[in-house]
């Protein structure tokens, strides 16, 4: 236990970024920032090294390259850290969700009709349409759709709360 029986990591304040890995980095900027609206921060790299930093600190092959990576801020948060790698057992299929390791990346929006027809005007893969959750996520609305590159995203809305949240007194979204 921590000072005042608290458990759990010191000093753990929040969310800081989410690092993607995608195949094109160009046309992950395009689909970041023309299409989802996120705003492109800053450049870093290249990064690779000739002995096993990659592998030490990274835990990727210890010839693997960052040739390029972008941060992203998608509203007031997140930030995104998208890299565009090169390594020799480099594997180019994205997890799905019932994958070891699998994941999506879930954004919140006010009208989830809008954000969907918006999405499909641009050609986005919307899988279904809004579902209604139940339960303590009862008043929440969410549709899953696919990046370019096949990265799973969620968007997902509650403007007027979510079960679980109002009866804990939490603060309403949006």
């Amino acid at each position: 236990m921590g000072e005042g029986g608290a458990t759990g990591l010191p000093g753990l304040v929040g969310l800081d970024h989410v690092g993607l890995t995608v195949p094109d980095i160009d046309q992950a900027t395009e689909f970041l920032v023309d299409v989802l609206g996120c705003e492109y921060l800053y450049p870093l790299g290249p990064r690779s090294d000739g002995g096993d930093w990659m592998a030490t600190h990274l835990n990727v092959h210890p010839r693997a390259r960052v040739d390029k990576l972008r941060f992203f801020r998608c509203g007031t948060q997140p930030v995104f850290e998208v890299f565009e790698y090169e390594a020799p057992d480099q594997v180019s299929t994205p997890p799905r969700n019932s994958d070891v390791g699998g994941h999506h990346l879930a954004l919140y929006v006010e009208d989830i009709d809008a954000a969907v027809a918006y999405l499909r005007s641009r050609g986005v893969t919307v899988l279904g349409g809004p579902n209604a959750s139940d339960g303590p996520h009862a008043g929440q609305r969410w549709v899953y759709f696919l990046a370019p590159w096949g990265a799973q995203f969620e968007l997902v809305s509650y403007p007027h709360g979510r079960a679980w949240y109002l009866r804990e007194g939490e603060a309403v979204r949006g």
